[in-house]
């Protein structure tokens, strides 16, 4: 298959299976592959191929069994797979929540997680090697896959670069947006603002005023690094400051498949969509729900043919907590394409609607 580019890569022809954000849940990855028909090494008796949204790893017990059996399906030419904001932070050294199964230093923070399987140094290394040559974006002329947004001008920016990492080229860009930042005082007046409030930034219980200089920076960060914007999507500032997976935020997601105009499908995972109506607070999740008032069924967006296939599996941890049968709440979906038919892990089916219209 002809590849355009290292960061955009061509999706195959025939029928896909495209799976939301796994983070982790391997228990839920191989229900759903029998569901799907898949065996072990990702081979469908109707030569269908699983493509990945991104965000393999983090909060779930065994991100290392994901992360191997997903590049073994990949080596054997059986699957396809982007990268997420999660895989990225990886690459990048930058130990987020849920991430304690890699880095060290946030074990003891990521305890509502554990227990978690650790990878050896060698199981390491190829994890890393694996992740660094993941592609961004993958199409075709009827499909987009990307993580968390397709925006033209950011895909067009990719796109034109050849020869760098993914991880590469998020550098290439903050040094960059930094430097414009640094000239105009942003950043510094941004780190003023993160060092006057300090702890206080990670508390819940405090009466967190709106900081504009963390706005600022953040929303400027966000839009102006285009390898962002592909894999956490499209971040606006927001009237007053929320508390969300463990931190008081004053930019917020919103719903970039508003504006899509472009006929082929976007499927894409990042956003935590329900299968069933579900408190998101008890996940840690404070900001808005975009899918609010959209059936969860429903293709969404200008165009209605964008679609979130993120269904919450990174959530399951709190199920195991509250003793509730894995995927009573929280699920792992894939959508069979061009079908457009959600296959659960947990058995049940779905036809989605009003697609195109």
């Amino acid at each position: 298959m002809k590849q355009r580019n290292s960061l955009v890569r061509s999706l195959p022809a025939g029928p896909l299976d495209v799976v939301g954000d796994v983070h982790g849940e391997w228990a839920a990855l191989k229900e759903l592959l029998l569901q799907l028909g898949y065996d072990a090494q990702g081979c469908h008796p109707q030569e269908r191929k699983l493509v990945f949204v991104g965000d393999l790893c983090d909060r779930g017990p065994n991100s290392v069994q994901v992360i191997q059996t997903v590049r073994a399906m990949v080596e054997a030419g059986n699957a396809f797979v982007v990268l997420g904001n999660h895989e990225l932070n990886l690459l990048r050294d930058d130990a987020k929540d849920g991430s304690g199964w890699f880095f060290q230093e946030r074990v003891e923070r990521d305890e509502r997680y554990q227990p978690f399987a650790y990878p050896s140094e060698s199981e390491r290394l190829e994890i890393v090697a694996f992740l660094a040559g993941l592609p961004l974006v993958l199409e075709r002329v009827d499909l987009r896959i990307v993580h968390a947004a397709w925006q033209g001008p950011d895909i067009a920016r990719v796109r034109a670069v050849q020869g760098v990492s993914a991880s590469g080229l998020f550098v290439q860009y903050e040094a960059a947006l930094n430097e414009t930042l640094r000239a105009d005082g942003s950043y510094g007046r941004y780190r003023e603002a993160v060092a006057s409030h300090g702890e206080a930034l990670e508390d819940p219980g405090f009466a967190m005023p709106f900081l504009d200089a963390i706005a600022v920076h953040d929303e400027a960060s966000q839009l102006g690094n285009a390898v962002k914007v592909l894999t956490s999507g499209v971040e606006r500032r927001v009237e007053a400051p929320f508390f969300s997976n463990r931190k008081w935020r004053f930019v917020e997601r919103v719903g970039w498949w508003d504006t899509y105009q472009d006929e082929a499908a976007v499927l894409v995972g990042h956003y935590w969509r329900s299968a069933v109506p579900c408190d998101r607070t008890v996940v840690g999740k404070g900001d808005k729900d975009l899918f609010d008032g959209i059936d969860p069924g429903a293709w969404h967006g200008q165009r209605s043919n964008v679609f979130c296939v993120d269904f919450s599996v990174g959530g399951r941890w709190q199920e195991r907590h509250a003793n509730k049968p894995p995927g009573s709440t929280y699920k792992l979906a894939a959508m069979r394409w061009p079908e457009r038919e959600l296959v659960f892990d947990t058995g049940e089916r779905l036809m989605t609607t009003g697609f195109g219209g």
